[in-house]
């Protein structure tokens, strides 16, 4: 019996609705994504209802496989670098100069873009927070101001564009 089992190719095995529901997901979402047209879909979408076999329900999606995720274009940042460098410019509201910086020590070695944005939220809070102790605390009204800039610093970074903050000492580079 073992024997049989092995020399019967799996392609041949007649497949169920269970096994049909990804490749049709798959085709739906090859189709969101503008890689079938409308009558190619659709002849698709009936080929896999109609699959009798494995190599059948193979057939409709074989060239629609997903290949390995393409590298980013030389100096785009990736969406989790913009979400990481957004983090450093809000991360400063509660935490100061903290978060920033945790995340320009996390983030800064595999990422340049990382990097800039943080080392800029974190100037820019320890600028803020040196001006609060140099006026004995009438600096803290700039706090207010800092949500602001910090917030439009933050859509800078995760809309993929360089920010820098105006009027502020760079310790850190």
């Amino acid at each position: 019996m073992k024997g049989m089992e092995s020399t019967y190719a799996t392609g041949h095995l007649r497949v169920s609705d269970a096994e049909r529901e990804p490749v049709i997901a798959r085709l739906q979402d090859a189709y969101a994504e503008g890689r079938l047209e409308h009558a190619e879909f659709d002849m698709r979408m009936h080929l896999a209802m109609t699959a009798k076999t494995r190599s059948d329900l193979a057939a409709v999606t074989r060239d629609l496989t997903p290949g390995p995720a393409l590298p980013a274009a030389e100096g785009e940042p990736t969406g989790e670098e913009r979400l990481a460098a957004a983090l450093a410019h809000f991360g400063g509201y509660l935490t100061l100069f903290v978060a920033p910086l945790v995340l320009m020590l996390v983030y800064g070695r595999k990422s340049p873009y990382v990097r800039r944005h943080a080392a800029e939220a974190v100037n820019f809070q320890l600028t803020v927070l040196a001006v609060t102790i140099l006026t004995f605390g009438v600096g803290a009204l700039l706090y207010t101001i800092t949500w602001v800039v910090a917030g439009v610093a933050a859509v800078h970074a995760l809309v993929g564009q360089p920010f820098r903050y105006p009027w502020i000492l760079r310790p850190v580079k």
